[in-house]
Formats: structure tokens, C-alpha cells, sequence
């Protein structure tokens, strides 16, 4: 049952049952400069089930997967300036890249963008973390 037809009315948003609107401020180390934006969304979330403590760790949790994820993507393989651009091989290697994330971030790595610079260094390491050799180091010191 919709609680909120008027909001279906007004937007093009099928199933919607709130809006709301995020204040975030923020303030720059380096400068000392306060900022503040202004961020609405909307959701098929029934009051019921989306607080706005919820909303808020929902939205935190989005913040968390691109910050861990999408900004290793860029930073540290440069992503966005990949050249590879038909077929299927920007999908595959993108692929490629998150599941190398997954993997290092697998073994309990906290800084994952150390781990592929100390990776990359040495082809070896790359053989001894994955285990893929009958000789490869323990686990303790493939860390």
C-alpha cells in the first residue's frame, strides 16, 4: 500500500515512498575551508523500514564501496585513462582489476594499494600470495 500517492503524482519514480533531503559539511585540512552540500534522494523504503538513520548508513555504505573500491581503481591502475576500448576487453579488465582487489583484500590487507605497488616489484610474490606454485611461501609471511 502506497502511504505517499502525492509523491507518486509528482515524480516519475515508480514505487516511491520518501524523500528526503542529506546536509553534509565538510572542512579541508589543508586550507581550513568549511564546505556544505545539499544532496536529495528518494527510495521505495517505507518509513517503516528506512529511518533516517537508516537512510543515512545506506547512503554511508554506498560512500564506503566507491571509496574502497572505485578510487583503488583509479589511483592505483589509473582506470579511467585505460586505453583499451573494444570488444569485451574494458569489461574483461576491469573485471581482472576487482577481482585482484577481492583477492588481496581477501587475505586481511588493509592497505591495498601498498600490497600492489610490493606485487608489482617482484613477479615472484605475485606466484607465492596466489600459492600457485608447489614451493610457494607459508601464508604467514605471503601477507
Amino acid at each position: 500500500m502506497d502511504n505517499h500517492p502525492e509523491l507518486n503524482d509528482y515524480l516519475d519514480f515508480p514505487h516511491v515512498k520518501q524523500a528526503f533531503m542529506m546536509k553534509r559539511e565538510s572542512t579541508t585540512k589543508k586550507t581550513g575551508t568549511c564546505c556544505c552540500e545539499i544532496a536529495f534522494g528518494i527510495t521505495s523504503r517505507e518509513p517503516a523500514q528506512a529511518s533516517p538513520q537508516r537512510l543515512l548508513s545506506i547512503n554511508r555504505g554506498h560512500w564506503t564501496i566507491e571509496n574502497s573500491c572505485h578510487y583503488i581503481l583509479d589511483w592505483n591502475w589509473d582506470e579511467d585513462r585505460c586505453r583499451i576500448r573494444t570488444g569485451y576487453g574494458p569489461e574483461n579488465m576491469s573485471r581482472l582489476r576487482r577481482f585482484a582487489i577481492g583477492v588481496i583484500k581477501s587475505r586481511g590487507v588493509t592497505n591495498v594499494a601498498q600490497k600492489i605497488r610490493q606485487l608489482c616489484l617482484n613477479i615472484r610474490l605475485v606466484f607465492d600470495y596466489l600459492r600457485m606454485t608447489a614451493n610457494s611461501c607459508s601464508a604467514v609471511r605471503c601477507r
